[in-house]
């Protein structure tokens, strides 16, 4: 027998093997592995449990229905619930989401929040529909100060954070972030996130503190004392104080590859050592909720992972309070949906997330599923009587209506002059000074300032993503009235000391008047989560226009002071090389003023603030160097590195440039295989009008789509047509936001698919890459009249350079649409494999035109 014949055999015989077992392996959860909850320490909480709430959660749970308790475990969202919802079910809490706002009016007021939660919380406890007087909460995210408000001081992200290693600051933010988010009438905050970040293409990673746990521990527990209060003491949950939320377990910042919301398959006492700590910290100040994370552990989605979520978090780590979900992730456990999941309850989830109108299934599908007893009903009764004790911890049972506590509706709290100056000190501590040649800094203010790039005067760009919208986009300076870019904040100390300063974005200036120094602000666009997943940790391979800006400047006999606006540390060899000082400003926030301090000397030429930055994320040599740690490699600044006034710095401009792109794309990337994959959606499109494919067959103004089978059932699609429309097939962007191609076009890859003509004939042909509209950035390729005509029945593979498409101007790095077919003619015509490929041998190649 021959090594392919063999190889096809084994093949088979392991096909029907997984075939025969694939329900139980599906079934397998972490508790069927080898486990050991010994790895996990008892927590003694700060807040200790107190025999009159038990009584009274006692007391509440036994007056209480079934469809009571089940809405206390449902969470929905303000864009998709009403005041009459609340009335009528008595949720036990809701959420807004980022870029969710009352009345859907992103310059909501203050008094236009409180109103909200006030009419809420009226509803929540009016027994005249329901039969319930429970208070609902409400939760949000505030990350880095009240982030979704207009007008709030918005702190350094965790990483900048990180990068001070000050726990006592930490607490000082948090306690502002809870008066600020106390004043529109909010009782929940969905923080601290204690991810410990070991792969920073990660979307999340300024999310993370660091990539040791050392720090992350330590500022989880002033956190939570900050916005809870001291358990300790007689202050926790006083009325300037609000639940927090330690998040996310576990695990979230370890997955394969840093995929958002991907697999975790470190061992256990890993597990525990590096990616746990922030919750042992957490905990024992006294968080009253954990969220559960989106990822897997060894393929096993928390949310449904009983074993993590119940015998360690629960029972071995003595955790009182109550597991929230996180948003729709109970969906992802296998089996589930979003409006249908006994598996997350069972496995010690306490309160769905669940935002969009699958909150009304859910519950009437999770009632239904506790009267029949797939939920026993002591699980129930255990998740609603934490729910309960936390709410009477917190005092809600107590306090009067949203609109009567302390703070709420007071505007000058929002934004205030003392809440700025604790966010300006934190930009200033989180500054990271990596290159100073020559010492060119600190700048004087009396000098000629030239302020150049994108970032200098965008507080968006400076403020990150979880900034007024999710991912921090479509934001203008005049939406953060009382911050402070970048540029305006070295403007007004320039201008107190005598200096000149020209803000020019291109570099550009007065030739009679040229500058002293070049002061360049660039960086990373905003974004959050998943859509900021990255294939290597290149900032701009090739060239691109913030180095060109830098090497004129340069070329000039300019000195340049590179400030970089960043998520993550990155490899950036040219830019550093092209710089003769270099700042990672990670993502500051509001208070840009902070930066000025730090860089500038006062007026009489003395320092103001030195650095006192010091990575908490080691820096690394090569875009695909993932280093951490401890881990035994050699990044290019090792974690604690960062210099300053003092130390002389000996970095030359002579790091190596070179980045072979191909190295870190894969061979082959599907689009669609059967089912468009993440994160597309696959549309039916005729002339301008388009259509979600949402079964396996629609219609749009007469074309057709179905879905065939060529290997296996399904795994293709047909396109029926004809009076010589325009229709095709695209897929789009799933959440509407662009993702980053680039890495392809430098690698000489292809786009390709699968086509056969069933019958008929094609008389136009069009293939389209395409980025946000409004950005004119699209390309269209027109397949040759040759090509169409050697069509057949039988599949064939057609290719189109990458390059084609950059070169008619997409920009592949904000790539919305990855394919669009738009075809002409009377046809049918089968698709199959659509796909980036980093090669191609088969393919019948569609030239530039």
């Amino acid at each position: 027998m021959n090594n392919l014949k063999r190889t096809s055999l084994f093949c088979v015989c392991m096909v029907s093997l997984l075939s025969a077992c694939e329900q139980s392996k599906r079934l397998e959860t972490t508790a069927d592995k080898d486990q050991d909850p010994t790895i996990w320490p008892n927590i003694v909480s700060e807040i200790e449990k107190s025999e009159e709430v038990e009584s009274q959660v006692k007391a509440l749970l036994a007056e209480m229905t079934i469809e009571q308790k089940v809405a206390q475990m449902i969470q929905p969202e303000i864009r998709d619930i009403t005041v009459e919802d609340m009335r009528k079910y008595g949720f036990g809490s809701y959420l807004n989401g980022g870029g969710a706002f009352p009345n859907g009016d992103k310059h909501a007021s203050v008094p236009d929040w409180v109103a909200l939660a006030e009419s809420m919380y009226q509803a929540s406890i009016d027994a005249s529909m329901d039969g319930s007087t429970i208070p609902t909460m409400w939760g949000t995210d505030a990350v880095h100060g009240h982030n979704n408000v207009i007008g709030a001081t918005l702190f350094p992200h965790n990483i900048g954070l990180g990068a001070a290693n000050d726990p006592a600051l930490i607490e000082k933010i948090a306690q502002v972030t809870a008066k600020e988010v106390l004043a529109t009438g909010i009782d929940w905050i969905f923080a601290p996130t204690v991810a410990t970040v070991r792969d920073d293409r990660w979307g999340r990673t300024y999310e993370g503190y660091s990539e040791d746990p050392e720090i992350v521990g330590d500022y989880a527990y002033a956190i939570v004392k900050g916005l809870q209060g001291d358990g300790n003491s007689n202050t926790v949950f006083k009325e300037q104080h609000v639940i927090s939320t330690v998040k996310h377990f576990v695990g979230d910042g370890g997955t394969l590859k840093g995929d958002d919301q991907g697999n975790n398959v470190a061992n256990e006492e890993t597990l525990f050592k590096v990616h746990a700590q922030g919750y042992v910290g957490g905990l024992k100040a006294g968080s009253q909720s954990v969220m559960a994370s989106f990822n897997s552990w060894h393929g096993d989605k928390i949310h449904g992972n009983k074993y993590l979520l119940t015998t360690v978090l629960k029972d071995q780590m003595g955790f009182d309070g109550f597991v929230v979900g996180d948003w729709n992730g109970h969906g992802q456990i296998h089996g589930c949906t979003n409006d249908n999941c006994p598996q997350a309850i069972n496995a010690g989830l306490d309160m769905f997330m669940a935002p969009t109108q699958s909150w009304k299934a859910l519950f009437y599908n999770t009632v239904s599923q506790v009267e029949d007893g797939t939920i026993p009903l002591s699980r129930v009764n255990d998740a609603v009587s934490r729910i309960l004790r936390v709410k009477i911890r917190a005092g809600l049972f107590n306090k009067p209506g949203p609109a009567q506590r302390l703070y709420a509706g007071d505007s000058k709290i929002m934004g205030s002059d003392q809440h700025r100056a604790l966010a300006r000190e934190a930009v200033r501590k989180s500054l990271v000074l990596l290159k100073n040649k020559a010492g060119i800094l600190p700048l004087s203010p009396k000098q000629n300032i030239l302020i150049a790039g994108d970032g200098a005067d965008n507080i968006g760009k400076q403020s990150g993503g979880w900034t007024i919208t999710w991912q921090g986009t479509n934001n203008a300076n005049a939406d953060f009235p009382g911050g402070t870019s970048i540029y305006e904040g070295i403007k007004q100390q320039v201008l107190k000391a005598g200096g000149d300063i020209t803000l020019s974005p291109d570099g550009s200036y007065d030739k009679g008047n040229k500058p002293d120094v070049a002061i360049v602000v660039f960086g990373e666009e905003p974004y959050a989560e998943g859509q900021g997943d990255r294939p290597h940790l290149a900032y701009q391979y090739g060239t691109n226009k913030d180095l060109t800006l830098l090497k004129s400047l340069k070329a000039q006999g300019i000195p340049v002071v590179s400030l970089f606006i960043s998520g993550r540390p990155m490899w950036m060899n040219a830019e550093l090389n092209a710089s003769d000082a270099f700042v990672a400003l990670w993502l500051p926030g509001s208070e840009g003023g902070g930066v000025a301090d730090v860089l500038l000397k006062d007026n009489n030429d003395s320092i103001q603030y030195d650095f006192t930055g010091k990575l908490s994320f080691s820096w690394p040599n090569s875009p695909t160097q993932h280093v951490n740690r401890f881990d035994g490699q050699t990044p290019l600044f090792e974690y604690g590195f960062g210099l300053d006034y003092e130390t002389k710095d000996t970095l030359q401009d002579s790091l190596s440039e070179y980045f072979d792109i191909s190295a870190s794309v894969n061979e082959v990337e599907l689009l669609y295989d059967g089912q468009p994959k993440k994160p597309w959606a696959l549309y039916l499109t005729e002339s301008n009008d388009r259509k979600p494919i949402r079964s396996n067959s629609e219609q749009l103004n007469g074309v057709d789509y179905r879905t065939i089978d060529r290997f296996v059932q399904e795994d293709s699609l047909q396109l029926s047509f004809s009076d010589e429309k325009i229709a095709g097939i695209q897929l789009l962007s799933k959440h509407g936001f662009p993702e980053d191609l680039s890495a392809y076009v430098n690698s000489s890859a292809y786009l390709t698919f699968d086509i056969s003509l069933k019958s008929g004939s094609i008389s136009k042909a069009y293939i389209g890459m395409n980025c946000q509209e409004e950005n004119n950035c699209s390309s269209q390729v027109k397949i040759p009249d040759e090509k169409l005509s050697a069509l057949t029945s039988d599949w064939q593979q057609l290719a189109v350079p990458l390059t084609c498409f950059a070169s008619l101007g997409a920009e592949l790095s904000q790539t919305m649409s990855p394919f669009k077919l738009s075809l002409a003619g009377n046809a049918e015509v089968g698709l199959s494999k659509i796909a980036l490929r980093a090669s191609t041998s088969e393919a019948s190649i569609v030239e530039c035109n």
